[in-house]
C-alpha cells in the first residue's frame, strides 16, 4: 500500500478521511463513476457488490447491494447491505458530493439510519492523488451511530482495495 488513510472529527458531525493513492488523479475518479469498477472494489474484505447501478450524474442515484461472502464472519456471513447514493453535484475529475442512504433492494429509504453528505475531493499531485472524503452527519449522534457499526474500518479495508484495483490496472 502507498498510503495510509488518515482520519478524523470535525465540530463532532464530520469525519474527515484522506488517503494519497498512487494513481493519476482522473484514473483515481473513473473508480467512482463506473459500476464495472465499484464491483471490484467497493466494501470491506469478505464483501462483494452482486447488485450495482450508476446513473452518474447530477439527480443521478447510485444504487448497490453489498453482500457477506465470507464465512469466516460469523454472523455477517450471507447478510446484505442496501444503499443509494444521489449525487448532487460532480467536477470531473475533480469533485463528486451526494446523500447516501441505507436503504433496501426496491431503493426505499431507511428512515431509522442515519444519511450522509459526502463531498469527495480528487487533488492532482502529479501522478498521485489525494482523496479526501468529508462526510458530515445530522448530529454527533448519526456519526457516533456509523461508527458503532463499524464504518471507519470499512472505509479502511474499502480504500485499500481501491488502491490494490489502481495497481491491478497500470
Amino acid at each position: 500500500m502507498s498510503n495510509n488513510m488518515v482520519s478524523r472529527v470535525e465540530n463532532d458531525r464530520f469525519l474527515v478521511l484522506e488517503r494519497v493513492f498512487d494513481a493519476p488523479r482522473e484514473l483515481v475518479f473513473q473508480m467512482f463513476k463506473e459500476a464495472e469498477h465499484i464491483k471490484h472494489w467497493w466494501g470491506p474484505r469478505g464483501w462483494e457488490i452482486p447488485v450495482c447501478s450508476i446513473d452518474f450524474r447530477p439527480g443521478g442515484v447510485w444504487h448497490y447491494c453489498m453482500k457477506c461472502v465470507d464465512p469466516n464472519q460469523g454472523t455477517f456471513y450471507g447478510m446484505e447491505s442496501w444503499a443509494k447514493a444521489v449525487y448532487e453535484e460532480i467536477v470531473e475529475p475533480e469533485k463528486i458530493i451526494y446523500n447516501d442512504y441505507f436503504c433496501d433492494a426496491e431503493g426505499n429509504i431507511n428512515e431509522s439510519l442515519p444519511s450522509t453528505l459526502i463531498t469527495l475531493d480528487f487533488i492532482d499531485l502529479g501522478g498521485k492523488t489525494k482523496l479526501i472524503n468529508r462526510a458530515e452527519y445530522t448530529s454527533a449522534e448519526a456519526l457516533k451511530t456509523v461508527m458503532d457499526m463499524g464504518m471507519l474500518q470499512g472505509i479502511t479495508e474499502t480504500w485499500n482495495r481501491l488502491e490494490e484495483r489502481l495497481e491491478s490496472l497500470k
